[in-house]
């Protein structure tokens, strides 16, 4: 497995990358969420959450990855 100038593979670090886009993003759109209840647009406001919690389940997904990876070879160097 590949790995990046830090020494983790880069798998993890795009297992990390997408799971703190996801993080992040859905953090983002609980504003937008607010946004478009106070614009009165309820089906945007739940199209919104329906983005928010796929985001949720995107970062949960990355997070059980990492944790098979993690203590094996192929997630990076070994913590002393």
């Amino acid at each position: 497995m590949a790995t990046g100038e830090t020494g983790f593979s880069d798998v993890v670090f795009d297992l990390i990358s997408v799971q703190y886009h996801s993080l992040k993003a859905g953090h983002d759109y609980g504003q937008y969420v607010r946004d478009a209840e106070n614009a009165n647009k309820q089906e945007i406001a739940d199209f919104f959450r329906s983005v928010m919690e796929q985001d949720s389940e995107r970062a949960a997904r990355c997070h059980r990855f990492l944790a098979e990876l993690s203590g094996t070879q192929d997630a990076g160097p070994a913590v002393d």
